[in-house]
């Protein structure tokens, strides 16, 4: 059987050491085909360790071009819950050192940003409503 004959595997490695809760380390890597076998120390990859909500938001990010609105839209979610879903993900992959302290909604930014055709009417009272 070929590489591309096997079905491709449906677990993702730990990231994590089940004992001590360490990262792991890549040490060892595998031919499936051939048994070729490779050690030493490797990179780890930072998306490997991702779970699946993050994963999902990474992929509907990326689609999305970076547009936080399309992500909204696209996963059924309000603006701020994209936003800190967002951000979740960029604290799991480390690059951001921890999740922003959250402020008090600005009503006077959000009406401004209605004013000036950023922020629908109704997306303005979404915010409004989840800030309070």
């Amino acid at each position: 059987m070929t590489m591309s004959e096997r079905p491709r595997p449906t677990h993702r490695a730990p990231s994590e050491c089940p004992v001590c809760a360490d990262q792991l380390e890549v040490t060892r890597l595998g031919c499936a085909s051939c048994g070729t076998e490779l050690a030493g120390e490797f990179a780890g990859c930072p998306f490997c360790a991702l779970d699946d909500a993050d994963l999902e938001m990474l992929k509907v990010f990326l689609t999305s071009r970076g547009n936080l609105r399309e992500v909204e839209k696209h996963l059924g979610v309000s603006y701020p819950t994209a936003r800190a879903r967002f951000t979740t993900l960029l604290v799991n992959l480390g690059l951001e050192k921890q999740a922003p302290v959250s402020t008090p909604v600005d009503r006077d930014k959000i009406l401004a940003d209605v004013a000036a055709g950023v922020l629908t009417p109704a997306e303005a009272q979404r915010i409004l409503a989840e800030g309070s």
